[in-house]
């Protein structure tokens, strides 16, 4: 992501940023307006979304965009590996350095320009996997 040098800080984003780095659940928006409505209660939710997306395209956060879930936000912009809990749809980051050493010989072999890659892993968390939860571990889940 390209750091904007202009973008001014303000205090609604500023909060924003301070808010979604003390957390390490990668809330969603709305997650994110209800926790930082406890320090700014009269901001929007409209405020907090373009925000959100302001402070992602900066790359000040990361946006996370699992396959069909919601999208979730990140305050830690570094380069690192996600896991989603394909029941829940709660994400961890994983507890490893990422790859960066992907066969580049392959994929530049295509068309595509490539600006940069996601790597995510699935799984089912803890608390779903619970021999007392019904259907434990099957994929997809049963509904």
């Amino acid at each position: 992501m390209q750091k904007h040098p202009n973008l001014r800080m303000t205090r609604q984003r500023r909060v924003i940023l301070e808010e979604l780095r003390k957390v390490n659940t990668h809330p969603s928006a709305d997650e994110v307006y209800e926790i930082v409505r406890k320090r700014l209660p009269r901001i929007s939710l409209g405020t907090v979304y373009r925000n959100l997306e302001i402070l992602s395209e900066s790359g000040d956060i990361q946006k996370l965009e699992p396959g069909c879930s919601l999208k979730r936000f990140d305050g830690n912009p570094s380069e690192h590996c996600h896991i989603r809990c394909i029941r829940c749809d709660r994400i961890a980051d994983a507890p490893m350095a990422p790859d960066l050493e992907i066969d580049l010989k392959r994929v530049n072999s295509t068309d595509f320009e490539i600006i940069g890659h996601r790597l995510e892993f699935i799984g089912v968390c803890p608390e779903c996997s619970d021999s007392s939860n019904p259907g434990t571990g099957q994929y997809p889940p049963n509904d």
